[in-house]
């Protein structure tokens, strides 16, 4: 029996940094470099805090997700990889394979996460020379056959636009039954009409309370179309930044964008322009300016692309703001803070056992 929106079990998330970490966008002397010991320190700190998944980024700075994922989870006992699928850079019988592959050899640790690129300068760049409207268009075939290669008994046949397959099989099947969930995070009207067809949870990147409610009516009454209005579930795509108290927890968001400069905001403001969910967040940043909540700041927004909207408070004032978007009905919380495998442990301290107290029976380790 599906279960109503604001009783669903919550779900944690955090953030594997494959471009490299920091506490400080403007002093390039606080970056610290991507690698396996990095990624090692994040990806067990995020287990032992108790998260469900770690997401892996995808992007030019990025180091592949694939690979990436599978190394994290061979250091780890439990935390799942929430993974990239990409249209146009596998085809999706490889993919199909691929994810099932990983599935078995990790004992059912796998999600995949809907993207089809925020840059159109970089999808370019990688030889994907299809429009947004078209990429999304492509992954919809993509998801549509891996569902039928993981459902289907015997071949499978399929003809579309972009795909046509013939006896079509794969092995081996994916160990989660009947296949690993989907996750898709975007606003175009494009990401709702692909998430309300597929995904399991839709992420919102940080936005007003208000505006997260309206769009959660909406792509409900989109998948209702599909049969699948109590079926999609929602989260949130957001930052944190926790310290024992606010003035700290300031100072730190503070130190975040110091000497952060022109040239950098500038080539956030352009290079992702033709994503909605990156002009919403502009939008936000300058229509609210440095915050769009007493606790939810948008100064990241001026040098990373994405999911750039923090909070930042104590602990009560993190726990407080998070459950804001729990009461609207959103169960998944995919969250990320600087550096990424301390932040991780300030979360599980402060934050998790509030979020826990306030939400009795529903946080998945109870």
């Amino acid at each position: 029996m599906l279960l109503p929106l604001e009783v669903r079990p919550l779900e944690f998330g955090w953030f594997l940094p494959t471009s490299g970490d920091t506490t400080c966008y403007g002093d390039r002397s606080a970056f610290v470099q991507p690698s396996a010991a990095l990624f090692d320190r994040v990806v067990l700190a995020a287990e032992a805090a108790g998260f469900e998944y770690f997401l892996v980024p995808v992007a030019t700075t990025c180091w592949e997700a694939w690979i990436s994922s599978a190394m994290a989870v061979a250091k780890t006992k439990r935390i799942k990889a929430l993974v990239a699928a990409r249209p146009g850079y596998v085809s999706p019988v490889q993919l199909a394979k691929m994810a099932a592959t990983f599935d078995q050899l990790s004992g059912g640790r796998l999600s995949l996460n809907l993207i089809a690129g925020q840059s159109e300068a970089e999808t370019r760049s990688e030889g994907i020379m299809l429009a947004k409207e078209d990429r999304y268009a492509l992954m919809e075939e993509d998801v549509s056959i891996m569902k039928a290669l993981w459902t289907t008994r015997g071949p499978v046949d399929f003809e579309g636009r972009f795909h046509t397959l013939k006896g079509a099989r794969i092995s081996p099947q994916p160990l989660q039954q009947p296949y690993p969930r989907f996750y898709l995070g975007g606003g175009s009207m494009e990401a709702w009409e692909l998430s309300a067809k597929h995904s399991d949870i839709h992420l919102f990147w940080g936005d007003t309370p208000e505006r997260i409610a309206e769009n959660m009516i909406a792509i409900r009454g989109m998948a209702g179309r599909y049969g699948r209005a109590e079926t999609i579930g929602f989260g949130m795509r957001l930052q944190i930044l926790c310290r024992e108290t606010e003035a700290e927890a300031w100072g730190a968001a503070h130190e975040l964008v110091r000497d952060v400069t022109e040239a950098q905001t500038r080539f956030i403001r352009t290079h992702y322009a033709g994503s909605a969910a990156n002009q919403r967040v502009q939008q936000l940043a300058r229509e609210h300016g440095d915050l769009i909540g007493p606790h939810l700041w948008t100064g990241v927004t001026r040098v990373r692309p994405g999911a750039g909207i923090v909070v930042v408070g104590n602990p009560g004032q993190c726990a407080d703001t998070l459950q804001q978007f729990i009461d609207l009905g959103c169960s998944s919380f995919c969250l990320s803070g600087y550096l990424h495998d301390e932040e991780a442990t300030r979360f599980a301290r402060w934050v998790r056992p509030l979020l826990a107290e306030r939400n009795a029976g529903r946080m998945l380790d109870d």
